[in-house]
């Protein structure tokens, strides 16, 4: 059976990227600045508060819960397994803090 990947955790980087945990234990950089450049659904993700402070994991993807409701329907996600195929593993930068 082929993996299907789910996010568990999402945590803000610097400038506009996401450091993306998965069910199997990788973590993946993506890049969200190309997405917010496109305006549209993603602009309100361009206010760097609204960026962090809404992150979130809804649906098995990163997610913006952008009412602040955990609304499936009307938050703003990104496809998991696009995510996890085009972004980077990387080391966990929680393990540098603790």
């Amino acid at each position: 059976m082929e993996y299907v990947p789910t996010v568990v955790q999402a945590v803000p980087g610097n400038d506009f990227t996401v450091y993306a945990y998965f069910s199997d234990g990788t973590v993946r950089l993506a890049d969200i600045g190309p997405l917010i450049a496109r305006g549209g659904v993603f602009a309100p993700l361009a206010d760097e508060d609204v960026f962090r402070s809404r992150l979130t994991v809804l649906n098995d993807a990163v997610a913006w819960d952008l009412e602040g409701n955990r609304d499936e329907t009307t938050c703003i996600d990104l496809d998991p397994v696009k995510m996890y195929r085009e972004s980077p593993v990387v080391d966990d930068p929680l393990e540098a803090v603790a």
